[in-house]
């Protein structure tokens, strides 16, 4: 039966409107008579001077006309010509008495006659002024009613407890698969086994290996959950359904349960399935144990509706459940449990190789200069997301193209990391000379300090220019520790505090400048001591607590102030060291300043010129010279032509003939034999980079074993 179209319903009102209102009008449109309202006085007085031609009553309205003679019309309107039939429409009470007054005037012959006219009521105007408004009425009502149960183009009060997850089917391409994943090699295997596993599954269940029920993907803002979930529903070829875990929230009571059991629900009947819940932390939230607190009780059973879908008393055969959060410490310890999510896929922030493979995926929609040394941003990118990595490089291109250039250039990609890390340069902040000199000094300080520090990190430049928030700053090339010891951190310590330092030595007074160094100074002491156990008076505790409401201290006010005269302590020993390193090279800080002061910017071969040559190795330089040595290691044990047998000799004889003849061949294979070379040299080139990066994690991974 096809389905009843409610236009023609509307069509039929709108012609119902006009042919009442055609039906109201006794004349129409087609009325051009001309009329005036008169009193029932100057009525009789018209009459009996004989300026009437005729009457018509109207006892339906009570009202009569009275239309004027042509040669009256200038006495009763003002003026003559109005066209044919004039009248004067009267207000009247009751007719008796009119009735005698014009039988009186037809026998005086003032008027030809007066006759009876009511309203033209047919039918189909009575039909439709009884039927008309119960016929709105119901149809407002059903379009009311159809759109509370969800019939309308958003849904309705009545459709409020459907699943709003987003459905992909086999063939809807997500257009992300696991080649557009660059790093998280660890959880992008996990995933896809998932995906394997549906694909194939009697290579699992032929060793009696069941599927997971479900894979939570836990890590940091920007590392790639939400990634790794759209490639595997670029590849998975299930239907995939895809929401948020806020899509379960919602002001009715019931809502959010509701949902889950709709969703749930056509996902069992479109099995083998997967679901992903993004952000799962918004529903699936530890419940409370304090019953004084029960404002979350929707949430709350929303939460059991969903710990009851995943591993109930029913089966959920083939429906596998992804979910992402950064607040895994949040959940719900029955919803992490085994069962209902087997894995827990940790996806961290990407070391160095994962970095400079995130770069290398980004860098293909890119115009950038090929002598770009990938591995060296991604050496100035510790800490870095992969949704930070894409920023910087979207950043390289808009400043590229902002001083109108052909290509993305190095310089481009280190402006960004500026811009992102440290904010918008600001050239036009007006400051004094000597406020410009105060800041070059502080400044300097930290790069003195720094250089003569062990295990503080490589200098890279140092910059008087406002940027954000600073006036001022000392660039760094961080490098990445598996573990950090307590002289580590104490040498960090000492080149924060350089720059307060060099202010209270060369300076005489101290400034606002240091603030920053300082809170970054506190929180590093505060963590040694409270968390790490570095403390002569609190050797080996941790105070550590991760219940974040909670209202108590896991330590006394004791503690407390032994923590507080260990810090001080702590932090106090640091700036005397900084200030003897300050007095012992106060001559090089001084040109390092008034460097500073007239360049703005100084780079790290200025530094060399005036301090000498760090007279420490930093962590990456000691491993690219052990990585050097294991190459060369590698190299010296390889196999000798010489020591091989005669079948090898006479092998490569041949092909040092077949490349002979090769030379001799025409022009275009001349130029294919000349560009093979040129690859295999840049293929020589960049093998020692990725072997020098390769030892480096396998030396992270020996680290954290």
């Amino acid at each position: 039966m096809p389905k009843f179209n409610m236009n023609w319903i509307y069509i039929f009102v709108i012609i119902s409107l006009v042919l009442i209102f055609f039906s109201s009008s006794s004349h129409g449109f087609g009325n051009s008579s001309v009329s005036i309202d008169k009193d029932y006085t100057s009525f009789i007085n018209y009459v009996n001077k004989g300026y009437a031609s005729k009457v018509e009553i109207n006892k339906d309205e009570s009202t009569l006309k009275m239309y004027v003679k042509p040669e009256h019309q200038r006495e009763v309107f003002g003026q003559g010509n109005l066209g044919s039939d004039p009248y004067v429409k009267v207000d009247i009470g009751s007719t008796d008495n009119l009735e005698t007054f014009l039988n009186t005037a037809v026998q005086q012959k003032k008027i030809s006659g007066f006759s009876y006219k009511n309203n033209d009521s047919s039918l189909l105007t009575n039909i439709l002024i009884n039927v008309l408004p119960w016929v709105l009425i119901i149809l407002v009502w059903f379009w009311l009613m159809r759109g509370m149960s969800g019939g309308g183009r958003g849904g309705g009060i009545f459709s409020v407890g459907k699943s709003k997850a987003k459905l992909y089917e086999k063939s809807q391409a997500v257009g992300i698969t696991f080649k557009d994943v660059a790093g998280q090699e660890g959880a992008k295997q996990e995933v896809q086994e998932i995906v394997d596993f549906l694909k194939n599954p009697k290579k699992y269940t032929e060793l009696g290996g069941k599927i997971p029920k479900g894979a939570l993907l836990i890590g940091p803002p920007g590392t790639g959950k939400t990634l790794l979930a759209k490639a595997v529903a670029g590849e998975a070829g299930v239907p995939f359904f895809s929401m948020s875990g806020s899509d379960f929230v919602e002001m009715f009571v019931g809502v959010g349960a509701s949902r889950v059991r709709d969703v749930f629900r056509q996902a069992k009947e479109k099995a083998p399935c997967i679901i992903f819940i993004d952000e799962i932390d918004a529903v699936g939230r530890a419940r409370s144990k304090n019953p004084a607190m029960g404002g979350n009780d929707e949430r709350e059973n929303t939460l059991n509706a969903l710990l009851t879908e995943m591993d109930g008393f029913g089966t959920n055969s083939g429906v596998i459940v992804l979910a992402a959060t950064n607040r895994a410490d949040m959940l719900d310890k029955a919803l992490m449990r085994a069962g209902r999510f087997d894995r827990q896929i940790h996806v961290d922030l990407p070391d160095l190789a994962e970095r400079k493979a995130i770069f290398m995926v980004h860098l293909r929609p890119l115009k950038y200069d090929k002598s770009l040394d990938v591995d060296f941003l991604a050496r100035q990118t510790p800490g870095f997301s992969g949704a930070d990595i894409a920023n910087v490089c979207n950043e390289a291109a808009l400043i590229a193209a902002r001083h109108n250039k052909k290509e993305v250039t190095s310089q481009d990609f280190l402006d960004a990391v500026d811009r992102i890390v440290g904010g918008l340069e600001k050239k036009t902040k007006v400051m004094t000379a000597e406020e410009k000199r105060s800041i070059a000094i502080h400044e300097a300080g930290h790069a003195t300090v720094s250089w003569f520090c062990k295990h503080a990190n490589p200098l890279v430049k140092v910059t008087i220019v406002p940027r954000g928030q600073a006036l001022g700053a000392a660039w760094y090339l961080p490098e990445e520790r598996v573990i950090t010891t307590k002289e580590e951190m104490l040498d960090e310590m000492c080149s924060l505090l350089g720059g307060r330092a060099a202010e209270d030595l060369f300076v005489g007074e101290i400034s606002t400048g240091a603030m920053n160094d300082l809170e970054r100074a506190t929180k590093s002491a505060y963590g040694m001591i409270a968390y790490a156990g570095m403390s002569d008076k609190l050797p080996n505790i941790c105070y550590y607590n991760n219940q974040d409401y909670s209202f108590q201290k896991p330590y006394s006010e004791s503690t407390a102030q032994v923590m507080d005269s260990e810090v001080l302590k702590m932090i106090n020993g640091q700036y005397d060291r900084a200030k003897q390193i300050l007095s012992e090279h106060k001559e090089g800080h001084n040109r390092l300043a008034q460097l500073l002061f007239e360049k703005e910017v100084i780079y790290t071969k200025d530094v060399e010129e005036i301090l000498g040559k760090r007279p420490f190795k930093s962590r990456s330089e000691e491993i690219l010279e052990e990585n050097e040595k294991l190459d060369k290691a590698k190299a010296a044990d390889a196999p000798k032509l010489e020591d091989q047998s005669d079948a090898v000799k006479k092998a490569q004889a041949e092909y040092e003939a077949s490349a002979d003849a090769a030379k001799e061949t025409p022009a275009d294979t001349t130029d294919v034999s000349k560009e093979t070379p040129t690859n295999t040299t840049d293929a020589a080139k960049a093998t020692p980079v990725d072997n020098a990066d390769v030892p480096s994690q396998e030396n992270d991974d020996n680290n954290k074993d």
